[in-house]
């Protein structure tokens, strides 16, 4: 997988392509740009949602998601080593499970 484009450079295209002369096709401007136009529309239309034009997950919303994923499956984890560590005590703790006989 390529590497995704710098945010400046997106930026950049994205304005060019909203300041684009009438009846300039976002197809030629893509081109000029070396990207795709369905790659354009799709930087356009976050952009969008990011200015609060259109319904949709933000930039921030999506890394806000993603990290706290990642701590509720640390979190479980966590949970499931403390559940075992319970179960191995309370099982050593047992009556008659001692080494010790006489």
């Amino acid at each position: 997988m390529p590497a995704p484009f710098p945010q400046e450079f997106r930026e950049d295209v994205v304005r060019v392509a909203r300041n684009r002369e009438p009846g300039q096709k976002l197809s030629v401007i893509a081109k000029d740009f070396g990207i795709s136009e369905s790659c354009l529309t799709n930087w356009m239309r976050q952009v969008d949602v990011e200015d609060g034009n259109r319904p949709g997950k933000t930039r921030e919303d999506s890394t806000e998601l993603r990290e706290l994923r990642r701590r509720s499956r640390l979190l479980e984890q966590e949970n499931e080593v403390l559940r075992r560590a319970a179960a191995y005590l309370s099982q050593a703790n047992l009556p008659g499970k001692s080494s010790t006989r006489s």
